[in-house]
């Protein structure tokens, strides 16, 4: 039987949610060993100047306790 833990991690990019979402997964493999999935809990964006200068996304990550 396994075991799955789950924590919230935050992360944004200037280029697009699957950017923030890539990172995101990326930084938390640095500590974090044995992730299985990531769940795109909530998405948002930072508007200048009529502009999107900053996407983000807020990720439930399940991994594996060994």
């Amino acid at each position: 039987m396994a075991i799955m833990k789950v924590i919230e991690v935050l992360a944004n990019s200037d280029k697009s949610w699957e950017d923030a979402t890539k990172k995101a997964v990326k930084q938390a493999s640095k500590s974090v060993k044995n992730i299985k999935s990531a769940f795109v809990q909530s998405q948002s964006v930072v508007v200048n100047n009529d502009e999107v200068t900053e996407f983000r996304v807020n990720l439930k990550v399940t991994f594996e306790v060994i």
